[in-house]
């Protein structure tokens, strides 16, 4: 229950923007848009999953290990795809602001949907590996038997399971070299006098959040080792550890893109605001004849 009061808000401000997006054909057309939409449902589906499995572990619900794998492989895959997302984000607020003239015909909304497209298929190459891997090589006692969902499951040796954590961090330093690279030049570009300095400063602000997100990431990724040390001593002492580094990490890491985009930009709060304002009218008028029909039945 208490896992459910902290992320449920998320999850509904998250599907509410997402909402919002979809009905804004400005919002689906522009290139940093789509990525932030993209990021809105990644961090959706991730949220969803996640509660759902700490939900089930904090209760001690044990499930067959073969239906947690294809729920395993969706949250590795979308836990991978939000720094890819982050650092496209980046590279396209670079070439709006450094490279104004060419920003159009490079930020194209075709390049950004094959953009996803190659993010969902570099995110899902470890997945499908490690299930490939565990199921030629695990016995059907071990594929049917009960556990709790984390990914560790799908990775019998515990080399490739520090194999993993390594190549991750790998990919997150190579995205934060591409986000401070593009801090740098956007700095630069604000130094100038023919620059936009507003965007430039702008851009810096957001390109920093982006950054405090990366780092929840990698705090994010080291979590499943110092469980795994914990574990080993007390089961209870585990759950705290996992819903605490859940709430910490994961769930303030989602909750970062809202904040980036969906109150900082001008276009996106407007519609936002003008959208919370309809639902609030809706909901104030249902009370006032749900409350008059009380009242005249009565």
């Amino acid at each position: 229950v208490n896992d459910t009061v902290f992320v449920w808000p998320f999850v509904y401000l998250i599907f509410l923007m997402l909402l919002i997006f979809s009905k804004k054909e400005t919002f689906r057309t522009e290139t940093r848009y789509i990525l932030f939409g993209h990021s809105l449902l990644v961090d959706l589906m991730f949220l969803f999953l996640t509660d759902f499995v700490v939900l089930l572990s904090y209760n001690f619900v044990l499930i067959p290990l073969h239906f947690c794998i294809p729920i395993c492989m969706v949250m590795e895959a979308v836990a991978v795809s939000a720094p890819l997302t982050i650092g496209a984000m980046c590279m396209e607020r670079y070439v709006a602001i450094c490279m104004p003239l060419r920003h159009h015909a490079i930020s194209t909304s075709r390049r950004a949907l094959l953009v996803i497209l190659m993010i969902w298929i570099l995110s899902s190459i470890n997945p499908f590996v490690d299930m490939f891997i565990l199921i030629s090589t695990a016995s059907h006692e071990y594929l049917t038997q009960l556990t709790h969902c984390h990914y560790e499951i799908m990775i019998l040796e515990r080399i490739r399971q520090l194999a993993r954590g390594l190549l991750y961090i790998v990919g997150l330093v190579l995205i934060l070299i591409i986000e401070i690279f593009c801090y740098v030049m956007i700095y630069y570009a604000a130094r100038a006098a023919s620059g936009d300095k507003n965007l430039a400063s702008k851009g810096q602000r957001t390109i920093s959040l982006h950054i405090l997100q990366l780092f929840l990431c990698m705090a994010e990724v080291m979590c499943p080792y110092i469980e795994a040390v914990v574990v080993q001593y007390d089961i209870h002492s585990y759950l705290t550890v996992r819903f605490i580094n859940f709430l910490a990490f994961s769930i303030t890491s989602r909750a970062v893109s809202p904040l980036v985009y969906g109150f900082r930009d001008e276009k996106f709060y407007a519609a936002m605001s003008v959208c919370v304002c309809v639902c609030v009218c809706v909901c104030v008028c249902v009370c006032f004849t749900h409350y008059y029909f009380s009242l005249a039945l009565s």
